[in-house]
């Protein structure tokens, strides 16, 4: 019986801390389904980051959809050194957004070429 009670405590221990499936709700706005990128509402700005570095946060339909705080591809925390710099990356993000290009990763190759690098 004693065996039985902890085996029962275990069971229900285990099913307490298992992880449960989260759905939205039905009145979660959703974003927009690749493709469909072109015209959805895009937006940013540029944020701080570390060292006196900049980064920046990508919303579309009004809720983040890319928080990028250091420059992509580098190892490291750091950002770019620039407003201007985050901002030309930025744009470029954007554009491969509305292009339907998910995930929209920026190359070392297109960061020389905007002369980020």
């Amino acid at each position: 019986m004693k065996y039985l009670l902890l085996f029962i405590a275990a069971i229900m221990t285990f099913e307490m801390n298992a992880q449960t499936k989260v759905t939205p709700s039905t009145s979660a706005k959703k974003l927009p389904s690749t493709g469909t990128y072109k015209n959805a509402s895009l937006s940013y700005i540029i944020i701080p980051s570390e060292n006196k570095t900049w980064g920046y946060d990508i919303y579309m339909e009004k809720r983040l959809f890319i928080h990028q705080p250091n420059v992509p591809g580098l190892p490291g925390n750091d950002g770019f050194k620039t407003k201007a710099a985050a901002a030309k990356i930025v744009s470029l993000v954007i554009e491969k957004i509305k292009r339907g290009v998910i995930p929209p990763t920026v190359t070392i190759e297109e960061m020389k070429k905007l002369k980020i690098l």
